[in-house]
């Protein structure tokens, strides 16, 4: 498969182990892990805050040995920097007339692009900024055009460089901007306006000592603005080489994405540190896209500075550091409880709301011994439990046809009774050869209109029974089936209310799973645990000699961890094609060959645009995930469009 970089940006957050004041060796070792990064291919490498002399001088920092020392050890990386193919972000006190600036500088190929001073100073406690530095305010000034900078540029060695808090710098695939440590942590960070000025990545340059508690706090901070702005935060703090006094430094490094910790360093390393991680870049601006707030909140004038590092030899080829979840419909570990039981809580809480609004006696569930319906019988039962009702008003009806297994229709009224429901058994084969009879259709031609007449059968049984039992169909079908329209339309396609509509399979496997450990009693436990272990199957087709079942739906269709994959990266973010499946190919490479993903693919984007027509008339169901198909709510779509 032929690979670009997919949006993928490499980046590095650095921690080297510093001599406080020590300007020539810390720009030593500063270069030594400019190189590290350069071989593992890094983009973008983010040192700490006044890294070059070290954040705990205090005092020496009015000494002009200490200014000029600093100085000589940024010129001596910058001009390391040329010929290399990496932006460097790195900390150093700046004289800027009678004023020091805490700074951040941003080089590469032998150039400094701009400099950002930092804005908020901390002035309590441990802290004293104040004392030594000038705030990034004063470098602006008031106008009738609002504010402008006051001094707009600075001249270093290297000649006018831009100065300012309003600096955002563009590379020619993506957008970042600076805060410096406090800034992180002000009622309003710098980040949240160049995020919305259109930074994609925040870097911080920090020297945030630790203390009890403080590390799981800054966690937060980070995931959270992260999420808040859609970008991601790529955050450094100064290691145990800045440790004197009263204070004790960790290197702290953390690099997050859309509220997600993508890695995060060990902390009181006593060597020089580094992390890397990939940020996609594609993923952020899907989400910008549909949070109109981006276009509407802008204050400011922001200058564009623009960051052209030397190209590469090869350019970014695979995140070879980024995880890509294999299943990510499903908790993340540790979550599992809170996860399903929100799931449930939701299912139940939509149900509970239309059972009581159309005052209906019962709900009526086509119950097969399959997953789907196995899960919406265990949501009905538990809404009717909270409702207070009888679970006699659940109504489960089992119509056993051609293919329903021995296996399935055992499971399926053993579980009716250890739940207590109304139980009704009505066979379908009789009705559906006569039905086939009546159309002329020879009942041993085994095609698409033998099935689905079993399933439009069903469904009619359903309703009639509803309108019997003064009550409303309960709809089976799940997320994925919805996807790649395996549903008939008009059959199990269509109920009074979709109870799994927004649940994908992969997770309707999971939550069953969930419900036998944890929510009934054994002999409950093992009835779903064998529902788990059938393998999917429409039962349309007649059983085998021995009563079991002879139609597979994953061979038809393909592996619903597949699909699902393949749905959330598709309905979610938008990637395309090439993307999705090079993603894919990463997650299944112990499971999967790429031609055999490539194939499913294909298979899904064809049937995902071929069947919208099915959806587009889907009953109300409880939007459950960030994706769904509901076309009231999260995917419009003309039924009658090209694939693309």
């Amino acid at each position: 498969m032929k690979t670009t970089n997919f949006g993928f940006v490499r980046v590095a957050a650095a921690v080297p182990m510093v001599h406080v004041a020590d300007c020539a060796y810390n720009a030593e070792e500063v270069k030594r892990q400019i190189d590290e990064a350069i071989r593992e291919g890094v983009e973008v490498i983010c040192f700490p805050e006044l890294t070059l002399t070290g954040y705990t001088c205090a005092d020496l920092f009015f000494t002009q040995q200490l200014q000029q020392n600093a100085m000589t050890a940024l010129e001596d990386v910058c001009n390391y920097t040329r010929g290399k193919a990496i932006i460097v972000l790195i900390g150093a006190p700046l004289k800027v007339d009678n004023d020091l600036f805490n700074c951040a500088f941003v080089m590469t190929d032998g150039e400094v692009m701009g400099v950002v001073p930092k804005i908020n100073l901390p002035n309590t406690g441990e802290f004293y900024e104040k004392r030594w530095f000038t705030s990034g305010r004063a470098v602006r000034e008031c106008t009738p055009k609002g504010f402008e900078p006051r001094i707009p540029t600075i001249d270093l060695w290297c000649g006018d460089v831009p100065f300012g808090m309003d600096l955002l710098f563009t590379t020619k695939d993506y957008s970042f901007g600076i805060e410096v440590c406090e800034d992180l942590w002000s009622p309003l960070p710098p980040s949240t306006q160049l995020a919305i000025q259109g930074a994609e990545l925040i870097f911080n340059l920090s020297s945030s000592n630790c203390v009890v508690g403080k590390h799981a706090f800054r966690q937060q901070m980070i995931t959270q603005q992260s999420a808040r702005v859609h970008c991601g935060y790529i955050y450094t703090s100064s290691g145990i080489g800045e440790s004197t006094t009263d204070v004790v430094f960790s290197g702290s490094t953390y690099i997050a994405e859309n509220g997600e910790m993508l890695a995060q360093g060990d902390r009181f390393q006593r060597v020089s540190s580094m992390i890397i991680q990939e940020i996609d870049i594609e993923r952020l601006r899907t989400d910008r896209q549909r949070n109109t707030n981006f276009s509407k909140d802008k204050q400011g004038h922001y200058r564009h500075i623009n960051v052209a590092p030397i190209e590469r030899e090869h350019e970014l080829t695979e995140p070879a550091h980024r995880h890509f979840s294999a299943a990510p419909f499903l908790p993340p570990k540790g979550e599992e409880d809170q996860y399903c039981m929100d799931v449930f809580s939701i299912q139940t809480s939509g149900l509970m709301r239309r059972w009581e609004h159309t005052h209906a006696q019962t709900v009526v569930i086509g119950i097969s011994g399959g997953l789907d319906s196995t899960l919406a019988l265990i949501s009905s039962v538990l809404a009717a439990d909270q409702l207070g009702y009888d679970r006699s008003r659940v109504v489960g009806v089992t119509m056993p046809g051609f293919g329903t297994s021995d296996r399935t229709h055992d499971n399926a009224i053993r579980l009716m009774e250890l739940l207590g429901i109304t139980m009704r058994e009505i066979p379908i084969a009789d009705m559906a050869t006569q039905h086939l009879k009546d159309i002329d259709h020879d009942i041993n031609i085994h095609d698409v209109t033998y099935e689905n007449a079993q399933a439009r059968i069903r469904t009619l049984v359903l309703m009639d029974i509803a309108n019997q039992m003064n009550g409303f169909v309960v709809g089976t079908g799940d997320l994925s089936e919805l996807a790649l329209g395996w549903a008939t339309y008009s059959g199990d396609q269509m109920s009074m209310y979709g109870l799994n509509a927004d649940i994908p399979k992969t997770l309707v496997r999971y939550l069953v799973t969930y419900a036998a450990e944890n929510l009934f009693d054994d002999q409950t436990r093992r009835i779903l645990i064998d529902i788990v272990d059938t393998p999917v199957s429409p039962e349309l087709l007649p059983t085998d000699e021995q009563g079991k079942i002879a139609q597979f739906t994953e061979e038809k269709i393909g592996s619903y961890e597949l699909h699902d994959f393949f749905l959330y990266y598709f309905l979610r973010f938008g990637f395309t094609r090439e993307k999705i499946l090079y993603m894919a190919t990463q997650a299944f490479e112990d499971s999967y060959s790429e031609e055999t993903i490539a194939h499913w693919l294909d298979v899904f984007m064809h049937r995902f645009y071929q069947q919208q027509f099915k959806r587009s008339c889907m009953p109300d169901g409880p939007k459950v995930m960030t994706v769904s198909l509901s076309p009231r709510g999260d995917w419009r779509m003309p039924s009658d469009v090209n694939e693309i």
